[in-house]
C-alpha cells in the first residue's frame, strides 16, 4: 500500500454534526460531485454503515467500488476497499477533533490502482481528492 497523504479543514459545526453527514450515505449523491450512487449494503447494529458501494464519476476518473468501514469512538471513521475496478486497495479515515465551537477534520487517505501511475501524480490525484471532499463536506454541514 502507498504512503497516505493527509489534508485538514476546519468546520464551524459540533463534530456530531460533521459525523452524521459524513455517516449519510444515502445523501451523498446529492451534495458530492463525483458519487453518482452510494448505497448501504451493511449496517452495524447502531445503523450506521458497515460495507457501502459507491459509483463514483469524476471526469476522467470513473470507479465502482465498496468499502468497509470502521466507526470508533474517539471521532474517527475508516475504511479499506473490498473490492474495486480501478482501485486494487484504498484505506481512508476522517479523524474529527473539537476546537473552540467548530471542529477540525483531518482527511488521510492512500489509494493504489489496478493500472501504473507515478507516485507524484498518485500523491497529486489524492491530495485534489482530499481537497474536493473536505470543500464538500464542509459547504454541506455549514450550508
Amino acid at each position: 500500500m502507498a504512503d497516505p497523504s493527509s489534508q485538514s479543514i476546519v468546520i464551524d459545526a459540533a463534530p456530531a454534526d460533521v459525523m452524521a453527514v459524513i455517516a449519510d450515505f444515502a445523501a451523498y449523491p446529492q451534495w458530492t460531485g463525483s458519487v453518482k450512487f452510494c448505497e448501504v449494503q451493511d449496517v452495524y447494529p447502531d445503523g450506521r454503515g458497515e460495507t457501502v458501494h459507491f459509483v463514483i464519476d469524476a471526469g476522467m476518473v470513473k470507479d465502482d467500488y465498496v468499502l468497509r468501514y470502521d466507526w470508533s469512538d474517539d471521532g474517527a471513521v475508516s475504511w479499506e476497499l473490498v473490492r474495486g475496478q480501478l482501485q486494487k486497495a484504498q484505506h481512508g479515515s476522517y479523524r474529527l477533533v473539537a476546537e473552540a465551537g467548530s471542529t477540525r477534520v483531518t482527511y488521510t487517505l492512500a489509494v493504489d490502482l489496478n493500472v501504473p501511475m507515478l507516485g507524484v501524480l498518485r500523491r497529486k490525484a489524492e491530495k485534489v481528492i482530499m481537497d474536493t471532499a473536505l470543500k464538500e463536506l464542509k459547504r454541506r454541514v455549514e450550508g
